[in-house]
């Protein structure tokens, strides 16, 4: 079955060529040319991705992807004809999967790359029918709170909290997520809980990752945002 794409640029030039690309690869396309008519369609007919230009008229990009994460997680590529750093750092934060940039020779085949390695990561990632979540070495089960890698059960089990935290993080491999998020998903509502404690969680868990493999580097630390399950 054919997977379907979103475009979301207001550039009507830029919307057609790579239109044309994706059907030529065999992809199904929508295309919206601004931010509030993208949500309107987007949540009432939910692509396998989305790539949206930051910058556009009546709702920009930023936006549209903080209302599209509450409705729902596929991958989205930003398009963006910025180069600081910290663009990309606030889209991360936002939830983006990856970036393209418009500036300095933009390439068709390269988003379309982008775009299969976005598609192939989000496929692997939960086996819904037995509710198993598995990357790369990484298998978690849920139902048992049960943790393997590399086909080998941890010495020592991650704790509830720890077990939790892991599971958050590999959901989504690549996307950060920040030390608020992810106190929150640990503690829920006790918000007595400093986000540093975080931290300390997170360097138990790589401890006992390292007792069965000790170049275990999987958990990424983001200075300044947070941390994600490494991709590479």
């Amino acid at each position: 079955m054919s997977q379907t794409i979103a475009l979301v640029d207001d550039d009507r030039n830029l919307l057609t060529g790579i239109s044309i690309a994706l059907e030529r690869e065999g992809f199904k396309v929508q295309t919206y040319i601004d931010g509030e008519t993208a949500f309107n369609g987007l949540t009432r007919n939910p692509p396998d991705l989305a790539v949206i230009d930051i910058k556009m008229p009546r709702m920009d990009g930023e936006e549209l992807l903080t209302r599209l994460r509450k409705k729902m997680s596929i991958p989205i590529i930003f398009l963006t004809s910025k180069d600081e750093e910290v663009d990309e750092l606030l889209g991360l934060k936002l939830g983006a999967d990856d970036f393209v940039k418009k500036s300095g020779g933009f390439s068709t085949k390269i988003l379309i790359e982008r775009i299969r390695v976005q598609l192939r990561r989000n496929t692997e990632v939960v086996d819904e029918s037995k509710n198993i979540i598995s990357h790369g070495k990484l298998k978690l089960d849920p139902s048992q709170l049960e943790c393997e890698w590399g086909g080998q059960g941890l010495p020592e089990k991650l704790t509830t909290t720890e077990f939790l935290i892991v599971k958050e993080l590999a959901k989504r491999p690549g996307v950060i997520k920040e030390r608020a998020h992810l106190m929150d998903i640990a503690y829920k509502e006790n918000t007595e809980i400093e986000d540093r404690t975080i931290d300390s969680h997170i360097k138990r868990i790589r401890k006992k990752f390292k007792k069965v493999d000790n170049k275990f580097s999987a958990i990424e630390t983001r200075y300044g945002s947070g941390y994600r399950w490494n991709v590479s």
